[in-house]
């Protein structure tokens, strides 16, 4: 398998996109989140297109999935912590909610990939 151009993946893409996205909504939270919740989400974001290229300039589809499999993970991470910012007064569901889209779609993304590259 050669590498794939990151550039040319639409779900890294998406996902740059939705760091973006993540870090604007995610500077409006309060100062004493910066070392807790606010620091572990934009990880968290920023993961999801960073493994997506990982696993992108890899030499094989095992790696590959291993990798998407990571970023996929990533991707539940962040809803998780995107609803606890709703639970815990932080920010309003409608706030989010075309986050909380991009999100779905990227998911869905990644695992057709995924299922592409099933051996």
């Amino acid at each position: 398998m050669k590498s794939h151009r990151i550039e040319d993946l639409k779900v890294w893409q998406k996902s740059m996109t939705l760091v973006k996205e993540v870090y604007l909504v995610s500077a409006e939270l309060p100062i004493e989140e910066k070392f807790g919740l606010l620091s572990q989400i934009r990880r968290c974001a920023v993961s999801i297109p960073s493994n997506i290229a990982e696993g992108a300039g890899r030499n094989n589809k095992k790696e590959f999935y291993q990798f998407l499999g990571i970023a996929f993970g990533s991707t539940y991470e962040l809803q998780t912590q995107l609803q606890l910012l709703v639970n815990l007064n932080f920010i309003s569901e409608a706030k989010i909610a075309s986050l909380k889209e991009l999100l779905a779609e990227i998911q869905k993304m990644i695992y057709s990939l995924k299922e592409s590259l099933k051996l």
